[in-house]
């Protein structure tokens, strides 16, 4: 009889999230998920996985790369845009992030983190994508 090893447990970070950003990372659109680096998102790793609620649906991606920078100015200078939001510009995200999250909640840093879905994307037509102009990300 041969023992068999457990299998390692899967860290899997849950994330609440605006519709108009679920709708674009399940359709494949949205690559790069942004946040402060606070307490919660300091122990994301490359390879976690991560659970995206939103209004009853969800998503799970696994993390395929973490960035780390000073602020959101820095990190706009340097992650390609159209992978975070491909609906708005450099400008346009830098405004609705800032009024998501105050100064003091920026000066703990941002962190970019790169995702891939789990499951395929889902036709547009399914996610209704209604993204407008300014979308927002609900902070957990």
């Amino acid at each position: 009889m041969t023992a068999q090893t457990p299998e390692p447990e899967l860290n899997v970070h849950e994330m609440r999230i605006y519709r108009s950003y679920f709708d674009l990372i399940i359709t494949g659109r949205k690559t790069t998920e942004i946040r402060v680096n606070d307490a919660r998102r300091s122990n994301i790793r490359e390879g976690a996985l991560i659970r995206f609620r939103c209004e009853g649906d969800e998503a799970l991606v696994r993390v395929v790369r973490v960035a780390h920078y000073t602020d959101f100015d820095a990190m706009l200078t340097t992650e390609p845009v159209e992978a975070i939001n491909p609906l708005a510009t450099r400008e346009q995200q830098l405004a609705a992030i800032r009024q998501i999250y105050p100064p003091d909640r920026e000066a703990l840093g941002a962190i970019a983190i790169g995702i891939e879905l789990v499951d395929p994307p889902r036709p547009e037509t399914e996610a209704g994508l209604s993204v407008p102009d300014h979308p927002k990300v609900r902070r957990t």
